[in-house]
């Protein structure tokens, strides 16, 4: 066993895990972060992307215990109040998604993508989201998602403005 002590979502935790724990394992069966998910355990799809020391990866392909002093943001935690994040507001309106299995990764992935790009064209959103599947859309409504979330998110508007706040306490 070792040792991770990692904040997610805003909560400090410190448990002992087996060492070849892949972090979407941890956060789902540990943490109870369910949003997180799990959809090839092979790193092609995105469905488990999250955020870690604020950018997007895929959980499926990062050990716990590289995570160890990190600090995880789920899609569970992109809200503020019980206000959803813009973007996830954005794949509500624009109707962005089927079944919602991609969905989360998608969330995760377009917001890593608008941090760096605040203002993407077609091509570059399309660019940004290639390395997440989605088995159900064309991609166009994510593609208008994207782009209006952007337009929401529009440079010195902050998505979250308020820092996460770390409880005490945690995982066993």
């Amino acid at each position: 066993m070792a040792q991770v002590r990692v904040t997610v979502d805003g909560v400090n935790y410190a448990d002992d895990v087996e060492p070849r724990t892949l972090l979407v394992h941890y956060l789902r069966e540990r943490l109870g972060k369910t949003g997180t998910l799990v959809g090839c355990d092979t790193s092609n799809c995105g469905a488990c992307t999250v955020h870690l020391n604020g950018q997007s990866v895929k959980s499926c392909s990062v050990l716990a215990v590289q995570a160890d002093g990190a600090e995880v943001t789920t899609i569970e935690g992109i809200a503020r109040d019980g206000k959803l994040h813009p973007v996830q507001e954005a794949f509500n309106e624009k109707h962005a998604l089927q079944c919602g299995y991609c969905t989360p990764g998608m969330i995760m992935q377009a917001i890593d993508l608008l941090g760096d790009n605040p203002d993407p064209d077609e091509h570059e959103v399309r660019e940004g989201i290639e390395g997440n599947l989605c088995r159900c859309t064309g991609y166009q409504n994510i593609v208008r998602a994207v782009q209006s979330a952007a337009q929401k998110m529009k440079p010195g508007a902050h998505a979250q403005t308020d820092a996460p706040v770390s409880v005490a306490g945690g995982g066993n």
